[in-house]
């Protein structure tokens, strides 16, 4: 499944909402040496009751606007 996610960078919560568009995903973490993009794999495998690892970033690693693949 591919689900389209904008990331809410340095929030005071993590957590992960639905939008008519997509997902918006709210991460503590600042976009620095893949920090940011390691809290979404994360936050995204938790909701979705998945490993780490079948969470995929396919388009965007340096963009708030992902394309993420759940396997």
């Amino acid at each position: 499944m591919k689900i389209s996610v904008t990331v809410k960078l340095k929030s005071k919560q993590e957590k992960v909402e639905k939008t008519d568009t997509g997902y918006l995903v709210y991460v503590k973490a600042p976009p620095i040496e893949n920090k940011a993009n390691e809290a979404i794999v994360k936050l995204l495998a938790e909701h979705f009751n998945v490993s780490k690892s079948q969470v995929i970033i396919l388009k965007g690693l340096t963009s708030k606007h992902k394309i993420i693949e759940i396997r």
